[in-house]
């Protein structure tokens, strides 16, 4: 069973894990995941192939890189 703890956001964004949950994982790096309407910590060594097909994207100009970086900025900003 998941152990959920309700933990502050000091004024710089900063979240405190506890002690416990550090040793277990042994990492010192953390990765946030941003989904709608939660966010998501995971130990930076953890398995993140299942979001490699998260994202749709449509676009042309797949041989161009700078042609296709600039079509993704546009799109995201619509």
């Amino acid at each position: 069973m998941p152990k959920v703890e309700i933990k502050p956001v000091d004024a710089q964004g900063r979240i405190i894990l506890p002690k416990a949950w550090r040793a277990r994982l042994r990492t010192s790096s953390v990765v946030v995941v941003d989904e709608d309407d939660r966010l998501e910590i995971r130990p930076a060594d953890a398995d993140l192939s299942r979001f490699v097909d998260a994202v749709e994207v449509e676009a042309e100009h797949f041989d161009n890189y700078h042609k296709l970086r600039k079509g993704l900025r546009r799109d995201a900003v619509h």
